[in-house]
């Protein structure tokens, strides 16, 4: 089955979505990649859905993704007496590292790497943001706050640090035994939360290798502030607006997406859009007309991919709403201004062969009105670079590797198919145009352009085109 779509849509496997028989209507109705969320749910919870998806693979004959999304390092308040503090503008707070149960003097902070990277005029950001304190002062197990934007504190609520570097791993003793759970399980992707700095995907590549692939999850300051070092060590980028629009200011969410999406291209390397796309459609069978604009600003922008949290792991309307992404996602890539869009926002040609070719192949099978562009493809990188051009000719990604074809769901334009491995180049290209008539990308008598790396088997070695015609019937 064919998807009427270059962008894919990832989905956040819940209570509301973890049946089967729901799974299966989500894929139905327009799921490429499922996302499992390991912040919530047992490791029983999360192999039986696997399973399912792996059972519902078989069935419908495509390959499925299934991204792990480990839950990273929480930095949380401890317990307040009463369990609850109303506070105000103004008013001086402390906060403590030891503590039971604390007042307006002795707020628990059990987080001792906080006291020692926090400075005086360093924000403290409570409960999303909804309390903002300023450190005036600090000793080294207490810190005194000055309240900015008072509310209500609460037991166990977030704390978010936005100017502050901590020396903390992104991989908690839960997240390296989920890691090894998932990786056990055979996950797709595996994303990661609360990266900082290049070491932390380094850290995670070592446990991880190629095993699955990496999806740096952007929502830290400090992560872009060496964004280029994280996109190049990692294999795909998630946009986690929801975090990162904590700690940085609202109103510069929008241009950092454009950036990240920007900077992905440029690298090849996938991109995921995330956070409250839909989110009116938890409780409602519509979206809001904003909702709406922010999925297509996404696809216009030239994201891989959309994604969806709460909308499809505890909304009422799971199967509604990835139908309506997929509606959007469809209007707005057959949208008159859809094109010229991407094309405005092409971040420029990578000066390598391997780049020049891939390139060269989207143009040619623009040129030449082919029917596909046909990409051998190990490790998914020919496809990717195909990608990278956002081409008006739908890709078909063949490769004898099933964990590549899986992955390659969550790619811009890529339909992959799991093939078996070519020895000689006549069979490549008698299995491009098998394939790509066997998959409804051409007819008798089409054009179908062929990027391939010589010799075969060998990883980013993307260095031949060619043409070839479906025989007449």
């Amino acid at each position: 089955m064919r998807r009427n779509r270059h962008a894919k849509i990832v989905a956040t496997v819940g209570p509301a979505s973890a049946s089967p028989e729901m799974l299966h209507a989500l894929f139905l109705a327009g799921v490429d990649t499922f996302r499992l969320n390991f912040s919530h749910g047992s490791q029983d919870d999360h192999a039986k859905v696997h399973a399912a998806i792996r059972s519902l693979e078989r069935e419908v004959g495509r390959p499925i993704g299934i991204l792990q999304d480990l839950q990273g390092p929480k930095i949380r308040l401890g317990t307040l007496a009463g369990g609850r503090l109303d506070v105000a503008p103004g008013e001086t707070l402390r906060f403590v590292l030891d503590g039971t149960e604390g007042g307006r003097d002795a707020i628990p902070l059990p987080h001792p790497e906080i006291f020692a990277a926090i400075a005086p005029g360093q924000d403290l950001l409570i409960d999303d943001g909804r309390v903002r304190v300023r450190v005036t002062g600090l000793t080294q197990d207490s810190i005194e706050a000055e309240v900015v934007i008072g509310g209500a504190l609460s037991n166990r609520k977030g704390v978010n640090l936005p100017g502050t570097l901590l020396d903390v791993s992104p991989l908690t003793p839960k997240d390296r035994a989920d890691l090894a759970f998932g990786l056990e399980l055979g996950v797709d992707w595996v994303a990661l939360s609360f990266v900082q700095k290049p070491s932390d995907v380094i850290e995670a590549r070592g446990l991880i290798g190629d095993r699955a692939g990496i999806m740096t999850k952007v929502e830290k300051p400090q992560a872009l502030e060496r964004i280029d070092d994280i996109i190049r060590l990692s294999d795909a980028i998630m946009v986690a607006r929801g975090d990162l629009g904590v700690e940085i200011p609202h109103e510069d969410v929008p241009g950092r997406q454009k950036e990240l999406i920007r900077a992905c291209r440029l690298a090849v390397k996938p991109v995921v859009v995330a956070t409250q796309m839909l989110d009116s459609m938890v409780s409602a069978p519509t979206p809001t007309r904003a909702e709406a604009s922010d999925v297509a600003t996404a696809i216009y922008d030239g994201a891989d991919a959309v994604m969806l949290s709460a909308e499809s792991a505890t909304g009422r309307f799971p199967v509604e709403t990835v139908a309506m992404m997929a509606r959007i996602i469809h209007r707005t890539e057959t949208h008159k201004l859809y094109r010229s869009l991407i094309t405005a926002s092409d971040p420029g040609e990578e000066e390598t062969p391997p780049h020049a070719i891939a390139t060269a192949s989207a143009t040619l099978a623009d040129a030449v009105n082919a029917s596909v562009i046909v990409a051998y493809t190990l490790s998914g990188t020919t496809a990717a670079r195909v990608a990278r051009r956002r081409p008006e000719v739908p890709i078909l990604a063949l490769t004898p590797d099933l964990a590549t074809s899986r992955r390659l769901c969550l790619l811009w334009g890529a339909h992959s198919v799991q093939a078996g491995e070519v020895a000689t180049y006549e069979e490549m290209v008698a299995g491009a145009v098998t394939h790509a008539v066997a998959e409804g990308f051409a007819e008798p008598n089409d054009l179908v352009v062929i990027a391939a790396g010589i010799p075969f088997a060998v990883t980013g070695t993307t260095n031949n085109i060619r043409i070839a015609q479906v025989p007449a019937a």
